[in-house]
């Protein structure tokens, strides 16, 4: 009778953790901390480029004013998708000089999510969207940067990822983000594809396919998985699994100070686009490196390339001057719900929601690189702040 009865409570108290969970969450306060958050490449109103900010922010309970927390349908600046093939530009090209430098002092902090924008051929009811075509919105601006320099100059919390100053950013611009940040963009982008074969994987981009075949006599040879490489050019390289690949996955190794500060953990595989950059600067430094793992023949194609097979995936600046991050790879995109976000202490039971066992899913990635490190920086930031509104 006892043991049944023991059975029922636990029973009992695993149906009622949720909401124990949930309430813990509720009771939690708010505290406001202002992001300006900018992405460009909102192709529905789920804004996926962006979400994984959005989480955070739910999940901390960080607020944009006392009472309101964000939406992620409308708090950011960018493309703003409507019915019927319409939609609104809500970027901050339209801010006149006065409004970028009142947005810069009423904002805690500035995150730019996503750049590229969005295309004619993703936006108009075309069939194919693994081609290449004409730009509806998107890219790196003059006003974009004002704002960055100012957030700079006020010592405010500046976050950016892939696809910030890369193409289709303007020279110019890009040249000027890249000379304020002491961070350079090699003009290479990436991405893992967990198969190369062309009858089988018809997610392969055809500008990516074209463009190879156009440099290597019109030959196609992958059946495996592996790594494509594309220069800003347009000049293409395959990494393959076995043959130019000892792992077909990039890796995200994490040094000294990321798994320390962030709790990150000392490898992450990331099987999604991400960009090479090289810091150009001693202010810079890395909290993870990307490692490509190649046999000898994979070195060869790389040093062909002028790819190197380790690359920074976390640069950051942190001193009284001003704090400043960029992630190397589309960060704050991740296949996650919201719903998760209403729940203290979720952290607990991530495991329930990724198959490590699936090589191209990315919400491990969330859960055990991302989440911790995006929440330490705002935690660190919001004491920061609150260190400061204390003096003052």
């Amino acid at each position: 009778m006892l043991k049944k009865r023991l059975k029922h409570i636990i029973l009992i108290l695993v149906l009622l953790t949720p909401v124990f969970m949930f309430l813990a969450w509720f009771f939690t306060p708010k505290t406001k901390m202002v992001a300006a958050i900018i992405d460009k490449t909102v192709l529905t109103k789920e804004g996926q480029e962006h979400i994984s900010l959005d989480w955070i922010l739910n999940y901390k309970k960080y607020t944009k004013t006392a009472t309101k927390f964000y939406d992620r349908s409308e708090d950011y600046f960018g493309f703003f998708p409507k019915e019927n093939e319409e939609f609104d530009l809500r970027g901050l090209e339209r801010f006149s000089s006065n409004k970028i430098e009142q947005l810069s002092t009423d904002a805690d902090l500035v995150y730019f999510t996503d750049t590229y924008g969005i295309y004619t051929n993703e936006w108009y009811e075309q069939k194919n969207q693994t081609e290449r075509s004409g730009i509806v919105y998107g890219g790196l601006k003059e006003n974009d940067m004002e704002l960055l320099q100012k957030m700079k100059q006020k010592n405010k919390l500046i976050i950016t990822e892939f696809n910030t100053f890369a193409s289709p950013t303007k020279y110019t611009i890009r040249r000027k983000f890249e000379k304020t940040f002491g961070i350079e963009w090699t003009g290479w982008t990436g991405r893992y594809f967990d198969n190369l074969d062309t009858l089988v994987n018809k997610e392969l981009p055809r500008w990516l396919i074209r463009n190879y075949l156009n440099q290597h006599d019109n030959e196609w040879p992958f059946k495996k998985s592996g790594i494509a490489f594309v220069h800003e050019n347009d000049q293409v390289t395959i990494l393959e699994d076995s043959i130019h690949l000892k792992r077909d996955i990039p890796q995200i190794l994490s040094n000294n100070y990321g798994k320390e500060r962030f709790s990150l953990p000392e490898e992450m595989k990331y099987p999604f686009w991400f960009d090479i950059v090289q810091n150009n600067s001693k202010i810079n430094k890395t909290a993870a490196n990307y490692k490509i793992y190649t046999t000898e023949k994979g070195n060869e194609e790389l040093k062909k390339h002028g790819i190197p097979n380790a690359f920074p995936a976390v640069t950051y600046h942190i001193d009284s001057d001003y704090e400043f991050y960029y992630f190397s790879g589309d960060f704050c995109d991740n296949p996650i719900t919201m719903t998760t976000s209403y729940f203290k202490g979720i952290g607990l039971f991530k495991r329930f929601f990724y198959s490590e066992q699936d090589k191209t899913e990315r919400a491990s990635f969330f859960w055990k690189f991302y989440r911790p490190m995006v929440q330490t920086i705002l935690e660190d930031y919001q004491t920061k702040l609150e260190t400061k509104n204390g003096e003052n």
